[in-house]
Parts: structure tokens; C-alpha cells; sequence
């Protein structure tokens, strides 16, 4: 939990950037990022040295030493180092030293190429503007503390949701309690490889990797689990390769050692079969772009075959099935028009969900959950690979309210310990009537549950009931809620014609004596 003062030193290196001349929030994080590795490097460096002195071994240089062909002293480039220079000396350092060591660092064959962050370096660019701002943003940093595993993860988190504050100017970015409720839906266990192939900010395997060391505090203690854990487990592709740095350094801060952050176009053709990543996963979270369409001919052949369309968020669909071990499981946001959507891809996908793979849930979103930068109306869709149908039931829950304002200020509506699921975290009795009115993700965990149980009893004028698979077939395979919810009117009591009538001769009889009146005051 970050306190108020580590809040605001975060708030001054952001304040830092924009009246430094820097803007772009994204821009502004990718700055920060490139520091914030410079530092733990150098933190890194330090370790290796000191370990070296208590073995009396030859320490592992992640950072050269000796001089460069310039004759520039390698040493320089350490945080500890430049952090002391003035200004202009520490300008001159970043732009002629650290920057291109940087950009070089995945070729160079050194240990510190072996960092998932490091793989992704070959564009790094150096962009604060001037002297005095560098100077100002480094001793910002160097005061917040970055010894701590989870102060160091908070702390990029509260960096990233930034890029949400801003707005237009920020890049699109699933809320982190969305994403919480779809970790905990679908429960990630120490045996899972997980993927998402859309990862931007890899803030669903961050939360993942959250979810199993509060969940399985033991598993790191088991070898087997440990070296999973750090270096197969988690798996995000994306083709931004700002996003891939953004991802990597949020992964490396929450404590994965060697996430498989990597550039890839996920619905290009040879883009998965060449990697031989098809049913590699066990677990698929995700919220894929989807609002574009592909050419045919720039779209891998095997994701049309399975649905023929050029529209995105039907091919990441085709590609999550592809992507997932049979009994693999995946929860993923879609906008509403997949769950109606009347072509014939549309309507053939759904078939395919329902009827040869396990369909498990719908649950629909709030209108505003991705304000400010887009009203799209959402859903969750959670399903089970399995090749040979298996639905029965398909859970559905209409969310109505998340804990946040749905307009584009998007203001907390509770107190934090109310937010998101923290009520259930904090083994809390259920949330009251008027809390669980501006809340329901604690209620949608906790009715998931008992989906296969007392869930199947609900009439379908509750919030959340179960449909038969003979009805969503019935019904053309529509997923809409709308479909199924029933919805009761009340039955308004109006008063007799006769009544009215009467009232309405007493009230002109009324005007016209008032009118008489106006009329002799004249005479």
C-alpha cells in the first residue's frame, strides 16, 4: 500500500515532465522507465560487487567497465554515479553514453542482455528536453524507495494508471479492479502457463502473478514452482514496442525475473504457428483492441478458417481457441456487439463457443467502465476449451455498478476499503444494500461460485441467473442478457376518465369565474 508521501514524491516527477515540456503520458512513463532500469541495474551491479568482495571472486559486470573509444569511463554510466554530476555533465552522460549502451544492450552478450526488459532496447529513445529537467527528475527518483518488492510494483502501478487519468491523451488501459475480478473468476494455480496476446502494460499477468503469491505463499519455496514461476509462466505479446518496454519493467518490478514479454502482431499470418505456441496455454486473459478490421490476405489463414471475417475481435477470439490447451480457460472482454452481432461470422464463433467448447459465463459491464476514452458498452465472456462441447448452463450477471462514477471523471463512489474486491480480501461481511449498489464486484465473485448450485435457482429477474443451453440455441445463440433477463413492470394505478374529466370541468369553471372577475374591474 503506498502512503500519501509516496504518492505525492510520484506526483512531483510526473509534474516534473509536464512542465518540463512533456505531455505524453506514455512518453512521459517510458522516460521514466529507462531510469527507473538504470537504477536497478546499478542496484544489481552493486550486489554482484559486494558479492564478489565476501567470495574473493571476479564480480559479474552488468555494466562494463574500463573506458569506451571515446575514453569516456564505463563507470559513468552507473545511476550512483551521474546522479552526483551536474547537470549538464549528466545530460551529456545519458545522450552520448547511457542511451546508446542501452540501445546495444540485447546484442552485447553481457548478463545484463538477459533481462526481459533488456530485449526490448533497440529503440530506446532519450527524449527529456533539457538539462535542468533531467537533473530535477533523477533526484526525484533517487529519493522514492525501490528495496521493496511491492512498494515497487505499487508504485509503477500508481505511474501507469496516469495514462488513465489523462484522458484522450492517455493509452487505452483495462481499469486494474476489472482486471482483478477476471484474475479471481478464473483463479490462476502454480501450474498454469499463462498468456495474453494483447498485453500492453501486462497488467493481467501482473495481476495473475499477484493473485498466486497471495493465494499460494508457499509456492515460491518449491523449486519446480519457482523456476516456473519466473521464467515460463507468464507470456504477453504486443506490437508496440513502447508497450513492450512499458510491460517488461512492470513484470521485472512486480518480481518476475524472465517474462516472455515479446514483439509479436498476434492475428498476422505465421505469427503463432511459427512459435509453436498452438495449445501452449492453460489460462487466456485478455481485452484485445477491437475496433478495426484486417485484409484477408495480412490475417493468418488458420484463424479464418475457424471464423471467416475481417473484424478483430471475432479473429483474438479464433485465436484464444488456438492459443489454449483443451481444458485450458480464458476470460476476456468483447464488446456487446459479439455477444448480438447478426453475420454470419458472428452467429458461427458463438455456435462454436457454445456447442463444441464450454461456455461458461456472460457477464455484462457497466457502460462507463472504460471512460474517459471510450463508451463502447462491454462484456466478460468465460470460457473452457474442451472440443467436445460441454455446455449446460451459461451464468449470466448484469453489472450494473463498479464502485466508480460512470462519466468521464470515473470518481470513486466508496471508501478504498470498499473498492473492488478488498471487501472479500479483507474477509469482510457482505457489503450492504446501499453499498452493493455502487459495488457488485464482490457479489459477482462470490454468485460465480455458486454458478452450478443455487445460481441454477435464481428466476431470471435477478441480477444474475443461469440459462439453459437449449434456450441460447433457441434463440440463435444470441449472449445479449437482454435475450433472457426478464424484466417485471409495475403495474401503475390511474384514476377513473370520469374522475379526471370532473376536474378538469370545476378547474375551467374556476378560470372562466376569474375571468368574469378581470372583466368587471374593467368597467
Amino acid at each position: 500500500m503506498l502512503t500519501g508521501d509516496l504518492r505525492n514524491k510520484v506526483d512531483q516527477v510526473w509534474n516534473a515532465f509536464w512542465s518540463g515540456g512533456i505531455a505524453n503520458p506514455i512518453e512521459v512513463i517510458e522516460q521514466i522507465t529507462y531510469l527507473l532500469f538504470l537504477r536497478a541495474l546499478d542496484s544489481d551491479q552493486t550486489r554482484e560487487d559486494n558479492k564478489a568482495l565476501r567470495l574473493k571472486t571476479q564480480p559479474v559486470h552488468l555494466i562494463p567497465t574500463g573506458t569506451d573509444a571515446q575514453g569516456r569511463a564505463h563507470d559513468d554510466m552507473r545511476w550512483s554515479r551521474f546522479k552526483n554530476m551536474a547537470p549538464a555533465e549528466m545530460f551529456d552522460v545519458l545522450s552520448n553514453q547511457v542511451f546508446p549502451f542501452l540501445r546495444g544492450l540485447q546484442t552485447s552478450g553481457g548478463p545484463a542482455a538477459e533481462s526481459a526488459f533488456a530485449r526490448h532496447m533497440a529503440g530506446a529513445r532519450f527524449t527529456i528536453p533539457t538539462p535542468g529537467l533531467l537533473a530535477k527528475v533523477v533526484d526525484l527518483l533517487d529519493t522514492i524507495p525501490l528495496d521493496d518488492r511491492d512498494t515497487k510494483g505499487d508504485l509503477y502501478e500508481y505511474m501507469l494508471s496516469k495514462i488513465a487519468s489523462a484522458g484522450q491523451n492517455g493509452q487505452f488501459r483495462t481499469p486494474r479492479h476489472i482486471i482483478d475480478l477476471m484474475v479471481a473468476l478464473t483463479a490462476p494455480t502454480p501450474q498454469d502457463t499463462i498468456c495474453d496476446p494483447a498485453s500492453g502494460t501486462c497488467g493481467f499477468l501482473v495481476a495473475a502473478g499477484e493473485y498466486l503469491r497471495r493465494t499460494y505463499p508457499d509456492m515460491l519455496r518449491v523449486p519446480a514452482q519457482n523456476a516456473h514461476f519466473h521464467n515460463g509462466m507468464f507470456h504477453g505479446y504486443d506490437f508496440d514496442n513502447t508497450m513492450l518496454r512499458i510491460g517488461s519493467m512492470n513484470m521485472v518490478l512486480h518480481g518476475v525475473e524472465h517474462p516472455a514479454i515479446e514483439y509479436r502482431d498476434s492475428l498476422a499470418e505465421g505469427a503463432g504457428n511459427e512459435s509453436g505456441d498452438a495449445e501452449a496455454y492453460s489460462l487466456i486473459l485478455a481485452n484485445p483492441p477491437f475496433a478495426g478490421s484486417l485484409d484477408y490476405e495480412n490475417t493468418a489463414k488458420d484463424l479464418q478458417q475457424t471464423v471467416k471475417t475481417k473484424k478483430t475481435e471475432l479473429l483474438f477470439l479464433a485465436l484464444f481457441l488456438r492459443l489454449l490447451k483443451t481444458g485450458g480457460r480464458a476470460a476476456v472482454i468483447v464488446p456487446d456487439g459479439v455477444l448480438f452481432g447478426s453475420s454470419k461470422a458472428h452467429k458461427e464463433l458463438r455456435r462454436k463457443l457454445v456447442e463444441e467448447q464450454k461456455l461458461d459465463a456472460v457477464i455484462s459491464l457497466p457502460g462507463g467502465v472504460f471512460k474517459p476514452y471510450a463508451g463502447v458498452s462491454t462484456a466478460i465472456l468465460l470460457f473452457t476449451k474442451t472440443m467436445s462441447g460441454g455446455t449446460d448452463h451459461v451464468w449470466f450477471y448484469d453489472m450494473q455498478a463498479d464502485g466508480w462514477s460512470l462519466d468521464d471523471k470515473r470518481q470513486p463512489l466508496l471508501d478504498a476499503s470498499l473498492l473492488g474486491l478488498q471487501p472479500l480480501l479483507d474477509k469482510r461481511e457482505q457489503l450492504s444494500t446501499a453499498e452493493h449498489t455502487k459495488n457488485n464486484l464482490p457479489d459477482v465473485l462470490t454468485r460465480w461460485a455458486q454458478r452450478n448450485g443455487t445460481e441454477r435457482e435464481r428466476p431470471r429477474t435477478a441480477q444474475s441467473f443461469c440459462a439453459p443451453k437449449a434456450d441460447i440455441e433457441a434463440n440463435g445463440y444470441d449472449l445479449s442478457i437482454n435475450r433472457y433477463k426478464e424484466v417485471v413492470h409495475e403495474q401503475v394505478q390511474h384514476r377513473a376518465p370520469g374522475e379526471i374529466l370532473a376536474e378538469l370541468r370545476a378547474l375551467e369553471d374556476e378560470i372562466a369565474r376569474g375571468m368574469g372577475v378581470l372583466e368587471g374591474m374593467l368597467k
